[in-house]
């Protein structure tokens, strides 16, 4: 191996430190008499016993590490190479030296240089972690740690690595009734959530870091509006589905945000299942500039497809995406085409073009208001679109197809959920005559995404409110994007054919209280600095939404967040007339004939009620 000047310096620090130690170990060995015949041992073996020292510590490493971050495993090292050493030297000196060493000395060889090796070595981590050491400018910020596990050590250890320049632990919470009264890393457990105001007082705190990743929302809420009460400023280590590896192994604290209020479970993939149907694959996937569609290109990046197709028809978003993989995913062959879905020629030439064997379809309008002042262009997007690239699919023998559904497509009230309905017959339809594996993945909101409320929120906080809520019983449920996309690619590994997969969405919530707490996270008051106001349930909406129809029932998987639910009846008849109805006159179709052709084809298909979505409320 090479040595730099470190490395010589602490061989050098060795050659002193072996031959103490063996000094030392006859001088405790004889109480400070030591016979003339050891000394003559001594000079005969010194030179051997130390490059033999030097050679084993060579071996282990122990000139090639990093000691002011030495933990467990850096002092194991240093047990493994004395004890490698000593019995190496002992063998030596039984066949080189004039006289054995007694087996005391050899005991005590040993231990001494343990100790002068692994005390060499760990002084520098003592002296960082010594709270004499705070090289830094000026008062450091008081901190309070909420979580006495992994998570909460990591942030105790990362403060000292920094010399507290990002702020002095003064304690940490926790509610485990066996953690009270005990130090971790030196900090002492100062009470349980209860005790947070006496210790914020008592001790001065400035910043509260909750480390607790894998907590459930309502316990992030719970000690987000403790802390906020008592004027602190909050931060977090991000919840564990932000790592796909599922382990927290850096410091990654930032501000508490809505999606650690909602709190979801790790989201867990299958990797060698993904991979074995992306890896070296063509994946398409349309509507790739949107919010799911980018995610999923992002993601699918991870399992090295051979070609990865981006379709869309809005030029500047697949320009931002296109040249976001391209800068991040270099390895990755991105094509990015610009098409409208009901474009059937232009759908027939890109999948001619480049054969894809998986298809993701995102493209979707999603907007229900917006849909329901425009319904045609609902009815051409959602169901001609959907039905070319499905059609097309299966023509070109794409091995498995993933539409993104809706869980506003149950007993759907909208003309939206109603189109997104017709989309989910029309694959189940198509799979029982295609090679083609047609599955479908059902979901709710997805927060952050364009079509979700909190963008909404945050620019009507921006401007000193009032933030808008339709009705105050109103809940969705509610997803980040990338457990989104995480869930809708496992889902597409485990597809057999015909599927309906329901991804477990957890708790609905009410948006309001999305809202009240989007407010607080912005460090104001809710109706003191800005208020809710109520603006009544628009068309095509419902109170709370479903994930499943009566008679679809679910069965679980092996995954523990995906379900699949049995296909319904479908009307294959009905189906293909309203294609082509679309096909023929979409554009000049009047409402009224659009709500009576989706009632003929979706069963349980109402159109919006105010006074019926109000009962419900009641």
């Amino acid at each position: 191996m090479k040595f730099n000047r470190k490395s010589l310096t602490l061989i050098l620090i060795d050659v002193v430190l072996v031959n103490l130690a063996a000094f030392g170990s006859f001088y405790l060995r004889f109480e400070g008499n030591i016979p003339q015949e050891y000394f003559l041992t001594y000079y005969h073996t010194a030179w051997a016993g130390t490059l033999i020292y030097l050679i084993i510590f060579s071996i282990f490493g122990l000139y090639n590490r990093l000691w002011q971050y030495a933990s467990i495993s850096e002092l194991l090292s240093i047990v493994y190479a004395v004890t490698v050493g000593t019995s190496s030297v002992v063998l030596v000196i039984y066949f080189l030296a004039p006289m054995r060493y007694p087996n005391t000395v050899a005991v005590l060889l040993w231990l001494t240089t343990t100790f002068l090796i692994g005390g060499s070595r760990f002084l520098g981590r003592i002296l960082q972690d010594s709270v004499f050491n705070l090289h830094f400018s000026g008062i450091p910020k008081r901190v309070l740690i909420i979580g006495a596990g992994d998570a909460g050590a990591l942030a105790v250890r990362e403060l000292k690595n920094s010399n507290y320049r990002d702020g002095y632990p003064v304690g940490i919470i926790d509610d485990a009734p066996q953690k009270q009264k005990l130090k971790l890393m030196g900090i002492p457990v100062l009470g349980t959530r209860k005790d947070i105001p006496r210790v914020v007082r008592s001790h001065k705190v400035e910043e509260v870091i909750i480390a607790m990743p894998s907590a459930s929302g309502d316990v992030i809420r719970d000690m987000t509006e403790i802390c906020e009460k008592s004027g602190l400023v909050i931060k977090i280590i991000p919840g564990i589905y932000n790592y796909f590896s599922g382990q927290v192994d850096s410091l990654n604290v930032r501000e508490v945000q809505i999606e650690d209020l909602l709190g979801r479970d790790q989201v867990d993939l299958d990797i060698e299942e993904v991979a074995g149907y992306l890896a070296g694959e063509t994946v398409l996937i349309t509507g790739a500039g949107g919010s799911i569609g980018s995610e999923l290109c992002r993601q699918i990046c991870r399992f090295n497809p051979q070609k990865l197709i981006l379709v869309g028809r809005g030029e500047n978003s697949i320009f931002d995406i296109e040249q976001e993989l391209r800068t991040e995913c270099p390895g990755i062959n991105v094509i990015a085409e610009i098409l409208d879905v009901k474009d059937r020629e232009k759908v027939e030439l890109v999948f001619s073009r480049y054969k894809p064997g998986v298809v993701f379809h995102a493209a979707a309008h999603k907007h229900v208001p917006l849909m329901e002042r425009n319904p045609e262009e609902a009815l051409k997007n959602n169901i001609l679109g959907t039905y070319n690239v499905a059609e097309i699919s299966d023509i070109t023998q794409v091995k498995t197809f993933v539409l993104i559904s809706t869980d506003k497509a149950i007993n759907p009230t909208s003309i939206m959920g109603a189109t997104k309905r017709v989309a989910e017959m029309i694959i189940q339809n198509l799979d029982r005559q295609s090679q083609t594996r047609f599955v479908t993945v059902r979901f709710g909101n997805v927060l952050g995404s364009r079509g979700s409320v909190i963008p909404t929120f945050k620019k009507q906080i921006a401007k000193g409110g009032p933030v808008t809520v339709t009705h105050p019983e109103m809940v969705r449920y509610f997803m980040t994007i990338p457990e989104a996309a995480q869930l809708v690619i496992q889902a597409g590994a485990m597809a057999q054919g015909g599927e309906v997969f329901i991804l477990d969405m957890g708790k609905p919530v009410k948006i309001v209280d999305l809202a009240g707490d989007l407010i607080r996270l912005s460090g104001l008051k809710v109706d003191v600095d800005i208020k809710i106001e109520y603006t009544g349930i628009r068309p095509g909406e419902k109170l709370y939404e479903e994930l499943l129809t009566a008679d679809e029932g679910t069965a679980s998987t092996k995954h523990q967040r995906i379900f699949v639910a049995k296909p319904n009846g479908i009307n294959a008849e009905g189906i293909e007339s309203l294609v082509q109805m679309i096909r023929e006159r979409g554009s000049y179709l009047t409402r009224e004939q659009i709500v009576t052709v989706l009632g003929g084809v979706v069963p349980g298909f109402k159109q919006f009620s105010v006074k019926k979505e109000m009962r419900r409320a009641i």
